[in-house]
């Protein structure tokens, strides 16, 4: 088996800055209502953002080792999505390895596990999006995988997809979708403006959302 895989496909950079600012609520109703990652997994401080292809990372529970061979291989831009089967209950990373991380410019870390120095992380700005924050440290010293397809959150993630990330959570959209899903949010940016302006001008929301018939045929009284 070949643990690393150190070639693998992106998104151009003109997608990836294009998506940049989106919300990712626009970007899952645009992808179909896919991708969502499950809530459970936010961010570290507000305003923390991720946009960038993912690369994957598989650690064994309670070790770390392959995070650090992620810091070596991973290239500027990349965000490192890494799963730690379940085990919550360590800090897989930390303030070096936020600084390494950093210093090679890469776009963020998005870990189904913990971290920890979530203070020194959050004073310094490395985006980060977790389960939780613990102390307790790990070894390095257990072979996992790095750039093979994962199941983070609830969503299967393989190398290269754009991992898009913001205070409501993170929507991960293949690299092949990416062209479509980004027309299709860019139109739906622009109908929620016009909406927003009828809604200013004091148009219900049930009516501009046409929702006088759902309510009718649900049964709905009044008095």
């Amino acid at each position: 088996m070949i643990h690393v895989i150190t070639q693998i496909e992106r998104p151009s950079k003109a997608i990836l800055d294009s998506f940049r600012g989106i919300a990712t609520a626009t970007v899952h109703e645009a992808s179909g209502r896919k991708g969502a990652v499950s809530a459970k997994i936010k961010p570290l401080y507000r305003g923390a953002r991720l946009c960038g292809p993912a690369f994957t990372v598989q650690c064994h529970p309670g070790d770390n080792l392959m995070l650090h061979k992620a810091l070596e291989r991973a290239q500027p831009g990349d965000v490192l999505v890494a799963t730690v089967g379940g085990y919550e209950e360590a800090g897989y990373w930390g303030g070096l390895m936020a600084t390494s991380a950093m210093a090679k410019g890469l776009g963020g870390l998005a870990i189904d596990g913990s971290i920890r120095d979530s203070a020194e992380i959050t004073k310094m700005g490395f985006p980060i999006f977790c389960r939780g924050i613990s102390i307790r440290g790990t070894t390095k010293s257990i072979l996992g995988l790095i750039n093979h397809p994962v199941l983070f959150g609830g969503v299967l993630v393989h190398p290269g997809d754009l991992i898009l990330g913001d205070d409501d959570g993170i929507v991960v959209v293949g690299r092949n979708e990416c062209e479509a899903v980004l027309e299709r949010s860019l139109k739906r940016i622009e109908a929620e403006r016009i909406k927003s302006e009828k809604l200013k001008a004091g148009i219900s929301s049930v009516e501009l959302n046409q929702l006088g018939p759902v309510f009718e045929s649900l049964g709905l009284r009044e008095e």
